[in-house]
């Protein structure tokens, strides 16, 4: 058995994972109202407050506030009822808001007025806001509601199947082309069909499954709403839907429905297992996963066959031969022993990126730990980004580390400007766009605009924390003795035969590229889809194999184009074996491209955040497999120069 399969089989636990999580959060107790006023009073509540998240579109990825758009007011008692946000949450673009609807526990209350709101087109604020509205709908924007900490689910057919799906959000109304082509939403009632409408959906009824306690007490385990359109109440089966028309008054009288029904069958521990299964496809993950592995284990039987039929038949024949004739005729590889460990150009950046890569990787490491343990479950909201943040700022004494004994071993000098830049660059370019599309964002009046005082305290924990950790790493890398290389560099650099087209960096670092990014493409999307429309994303299992896959496949793609590189007697291997895996990051911004152009994203401001989220992602991933490249690579032309007899 391959080594590459035990690896899988012994790590073939870990998914168990994608469906196991720690709750995190107590059961919160629910009561009726009247239980209330017993003596002494139980420890439940009687309320079950809806908060409101932001509204997103897949078509238009700016997300806005429930307040954006001209709904019911929250009744001013509830104004101080809005959830604690953690960091996480803010940067990540989550807004839970209270909202008007007064639900009691076990209470059902049928075509409950909330609100009426007169829009009169003769005003130009009317027309502004019915506007605003019916653009967001005809872009099918989406509300997100969450009661008891858990998502309101929704419910409905799609249009070319008779199959029922479910999702965490639900639609604000829907629309119909002027050719009668009808969005998925209109199809939940046979009146939603009038070419080149706009229907609002105003009324909705919650259905409120709940786990009853030993007295009258007991565990929500379960929400969903049903949606409908009335132009007047009581809300049935036949009412007149509401029209968002383009002339005269429009009146949409907003009511709600309350059904409680009972389920002991869910269990509170359990009540997240159904909205799980709602927003994962196993079956293509177990797909991608068994791709990578044959892969992995492709590479894997190429790089063994190298190491023990050429590399070990080299070794031994560089340690037995005393011609140099035949060793300058048949090896390469040992010809360039004086060049090897000649130092790089640009070996400033090169140590600060590899310090960086060497963060993110220790971060990404320690928060797929948390994540499989289910420390990072999706009730703990905001967890996994704050997660990531903090665990990043708290390695970059990992990066200082890392690039000033790298920067020394280098030959380094300019200390001091290694330290700043590896505490400055790359931080300093994330932010730089960051700040600029958050720019944007504040001028859209998006509920994904970074607040200032959250600016500030990124800002805190940057040059608070992470720049004298990353200085206290620097002190101690910089106070190590450099390691000595196994062998001597000459003095005179040797002269580099003239290489062929494949050894030339460009097609040499692109087709490094291949192989790792094929191995991860289909986590890849479900993360990229995750990000822009809004889902939820909980396999933490799959994504776990998926990096250690990609860690592997990496190392054994540097190996194998270095040792080539080197047989051709071209000894500069320190920028190409970063690249030569870095060039994953040029595949998936490929592949954002496709994604972009596939999803029909419009607007001009879309695209913006779109690319410049992207750029993000594609530069941090570009370090973080540039890193994993130089450090396989690096080992291997140790350990092979370490071996060779050297006259």
């Amino acid at each position: 058995m391959s080594s590459s399969m035990i690896r899988f089989l012994l790590l073939l636990p870990l998914l168990s994972a994608s469906g196991f999580y720690l709750p995190g959060l107590a059961p919160t107790n629910f009561c009726p109202e009247d239980a209330l006023k017993e003596e002494p009073p139980p420890s439940c509540q009687a309320q079950v407050f809806v908060h409101v998240n932001r509204l997103y579109s897949v078509e238009n990825i700016v997300p806005y506030e429930h307040n954006s758009f001209d709904f019911c007011d929250v009744p001013t008692e509830w104004a101080d009822k809005d959830p604690p946000e953690n960091l996480g949450q803010v940067v990540f673009g989550e807004r839970l808001r209270a909202s008007p609807y007064k639900i009691m526990y076990r209470r059902n209350v049928t075509n409950q007025n909330l609100c009426k709101k007169t829009y009169s087109l003769k005003t130009k604020k009317d027309r502004k806001i019915v506007h605003f509205l019916r653009e967001r709908i005809i872009e099918g924007y989406m509300h997100s509601w969450v009661i008891d900490n858990m998502p309101v689910t929704w419910c409905y057919h799609m249009a070319t199947t008779d199959k029922q799906y479910c999702t965490t959000r639900f639609p604000v109304g829907c629309h119909v082309s002027k050719d009668g082509t009808r969005q998925d939403a209109c199809y939940i009632s046979p009146q939603l069909k009038a070419p080149g409408s706009t229907y609002i959906f105003n009324h909705v009824q919650f259905l409120i499954w709940y786990h009853s306690g030993t007295n009258n007490d007991g565990h929500i385990v379960k929400t969903s709403v049903a949606l409908a359109s009335c132009e007047s109440p009581p809300c049935t089966a036949a009412s007149k839907p509401v029209k968002l028309k383009k002339k005269g008054d429009i009146n949409i009288q907003y009511s709600y429905s309350v059904v409680f029904m009972q389920n002991n069958a869910i269990r509170w521990a359990s009540r997240w297992d159904y909205v799980l299964d709602n927003v994962t496809t196993s079956s293509v993950q177990w797909f991608s996963l068994i791709n990578s592995v044959l892969i992995t284990i492709f590479l894997s039987a190429m790089v063994g066959m190298i190491l023990i039929r050429s590399l070990y038949r080299d070794l031994a024949r560089y340690n037995k031969s005393d011609n140099m004739e035949d060793m300058q005729e048949d090896f390469g590889w040992k010809l360039v022993h004086g060049d090897v460990f000649r130092p790089p150009t640009h070996p400033m950046i090169l140590s600060v990126f590899l310090g960086v890569g060497s963060q993110f990787m220790c971060m990404a490491i320690i928060t797929l730990v948390f994540a499989c343990l289910g420390f990072l479950s999706p009730p703990n909201r905001g967890a996994f980004m704050t997660a990531v943040l903090i665990l990043f700022v708290f390695f970059g004494a990992v990066a200082g580390y890392v690039s000033a004994r790298l920067y020394k071993f280098m030959g380094g000098l300019r200390w001091k400007t290694n330290v700043l830049m590896s505490a400055l660059l790359v931080p300093g370019v994330v932010f730089a766009i960051f700040f600029v599309l958050n720019l944007f964002l504040w001028g859209a009046k998006s509920s994904a605009a970074i607040p200032f005082t959250t600016l500030l305290a990124l800002l805190c924990l940057w040059f608070g924390i992470s720049l004298p950790l990353t200085f206290i790493g620097s002190f101690l890398g910089f106070r190590r003795v450099p390691a000595s290389p196994p062998v001597k560099t000459n003095q005179i650099p040797r002269e580099i035969p003239i290489q062929n087209w494949l050894s030339h960096p460009l097609p040499s670092s692109l087709m490094g590229g291949i192989l790792p990014f094929g191995c991860i493409f289909i986590q890849l999307f479900y993360i990229i889809n995750s990000l822009w429309t809004g889902q939820m994303y909980y396999m933490f299992g799959f994504v776990s194999l998926a990096y250690l896959i990609l860690l592997v496949v990496c190392a054994e793609t540097s190996i194998l184009l270095c040792y080539f590189h080197l047989c051709t007697e071209d000894y500069r291997w320190w920028w190409r074996s970063f690249f030569s895996t870095g060039t994953t990051s040029f595949y998936f911004l490929l592949f954002s491209v496709h994604y972009f152009f596939k999803a029909q994203i419009t607007g001009s401001l879309s695209m913006l955040l779109f690319f410049g989220y992207t750029s993000i992602i594609v530069f941090l991933f570009f370090i973080f497999t540039g890193t994993i490249g130089f450090t396989a690579c690096f080992w291997f032309v140790w350990k092979i120069y370490t071996i060779v007899k050297i006259d």
